[in-house]
């Protein structure tokens, strides 16, 4: 029976299949919504073939509103319009390459399902595979990597380069350290040789933490909540998923005392690595804010710097220049003399090496540069740095923990939240408070101890102590 050009109607069975032709694709074939509308218990075959015939215009003006959803795609096809048309151009490039990273997984479980089929069943069985012990291969090296690096007369870092990979991931294969499949391939590749010449591989027990769990979630979340403004599904399904548990990781950092042996041992370390770390320690900025740096951003007279941008790596870009992590990222503060005099020293570095270099000095304009003046990867700090650590009486901590380092002893020491947040970069001084929880504890404790000692009555002659008061009652 049909309605009109558009709509048509079916029964089958006790229910009644609804379509509407809303024209053709690139390949001729007819695209159709459809819908079913089931009756009633009780109503009569006359009376439902009437009523489907009002749902059928119904659903059919809809359709002509644009207010249907189209979820008859599959998910991994979404997965990809999503990336180009929201991801790519609302997203930072790091964000976006991190998700892509997760994407393997997700279409493997899920791809093959139409984006309006997806149900909370279909995601807790994937967030139960993904928590279950799986096989990972791993590739250790079997050569003299970097032997077979200086043969080729390229450094670690140009090789690292144009192989594709990070510092760090390279100096863990030339130490021998596991290191993934895809890295150990690229590795081969740029060296002219089989993998399995180069790599020995080996298969390990493992298991995904709740936390990368949790991203998983995250991101499904964020790609069907924009299905649901895009009105291609009615609903979002991982609304009705409880997201994995995630225990607070505790953060890393230095005390007073550890953080003085740190400045300490610096004064024997090379100066551009000595300037960095101490300016990170002073200033708590972030790495790629501290290499995005150029000298502009420097006040030397109102000691004062301007963080407006960040230096980052991806292995599809190389080394690119991008915006700060949020919009409160943006921001000057005021630092305090010692990181004033570690740039002055990067000054005096600079120009040694543009004198001993000459025209081989490439000008990029970065404060903190590579040995020939290009700018710095951001993992060749870190590496210096874990490399640093590894052979001091440290605590094992990272870069980061600088960071954490500069914002517990600022708020252990009586500088409020707020000054500690703006600082910091942090959107507002909740995100702060959660972080550093731990210091703003001890700064209460602090406090508490403080008014005992400020308030504390001077005695005017010698009582009796109250215990001694207490027992003369009894």
């Amino acid at each position: 029976m049909e309605m009109t050009e558009l709509a048509t109607i079916r029964k089958r069975g006790n229910s009644y299949l609804l379509r509407v032709s809303v024209g053709y694709d690139t390949e001729g074939r007819q695209i159709e919504k459809r819908m079913t509308w089931t009756p009633p218990p009780g109503m009569s075959e006359r009376a439902a073939d009437k009523e489907a015939e009002r749902e059928a215009f119904r659903f059919e003006e809809k359709v002509k509103k644009g207010q249907v959803p189209d979820g008859r795609m599959k998910f991994s096809n979404y997965a990809e319009a999503w990336f180009t048309n929201y991801a790519e151009l609302q997203l930072r490039p790091r964000t976006v390459a991190g998700y892509r990273g997760l994407m393997k997984r997700i279409n493997e479980e899920l791809g093959y399902l139409y984006l309006d089929k997806i149900r909370p069943a279909h995601l807790m069985d994937f967030y139960q595979t993904l928590n279950e012990t799986h096989k990972t291969c791993k590739c250790k090296c079997r050569i003299n990597l970097k032997n077979a690096i200086r043969k080729k007369g390229m450094t670690l870092e140009q090789f690292a380069s144009q192989a594709g990979i990070s510092p760090v991931t390279l100096t863990s294969a030339c130490q021998r350290m596991n290191v993934n499949r895809s890295s150990a391939e690229k590795i081969a590749a740029k060296l002219g040789m089989r993998v399995e010449r180069v790599f020995a591989d080996s298969a390990f027990d493992e298991t995904l933490a709740a936390s990368t769990i949790s991203k998983y979630h995250r991101l499904l979340s964020s790609m069907l909540h924009t299905a649901v403004k895009w009105q291609l599904i009615p609903e979002n399904p991982c609304d009705r998923v409880d997201p994995p548990k995630v225990r607070k990781v505790k953060i890393d950092y230095l005390d007073a005392e550890e953080a003085i042996h740190l400045l300490e041992l610096l004064e024997d370390e090379p100066a551009n690595y000595r300037a960095a770390v101490t300016i990170l320690l002073y200033t708590g900025m972030r790495r790629g804010e501290l290499l995005g740096l150029e000298w502009p951003n420097v006040n030397f007279k109102t000691r004062t710097v301007t963080i407006n941008k960040s230096s980052l790596y991806l292995a599809d870009r190389g080394i690119f220049q991008d915006e700060t992590k949020n919009a409160s990222s943006d921001r000057v503060i005021r630092v305090p003399e010692a990181a004033i005099e570690a740039f002055k020293e990067m000054k005096v570095w600079q120009a040694e090496q543009k004198l001993r270099l000459g025209t081989a000095w490439k000008e990029s304009g970065k404060i903190f540069t590579a040995l020939d003046g290009a700018p710095m990867h951001p993992d060749t700090l870190s590496s210096w740095f874990r490399k640093f650590i590894d052979r001091s009486d440290l605590p094992p901590i990272h870069l980061h923990s600088l960071r954490h380092t500069n914002a517990t002893l600022n708020i252990a020491n009586g500088i409020a939240v707020t000054t500690v947040a703006g600082q910091l970069g942090h959107v507002d001084a909740t995100t702060t408070t959660k972080i550093y929880a731990h210091a703003i504890k001890s700064a209460q404790a602090a406090a508490a101890d403080m008014m005992d000692e400020l308030l504390a009555p001077k005695p005017k002659k010698k009582k009796r102590s109250t215990s001694k008061r207490l027992e003369k009652c009894r």
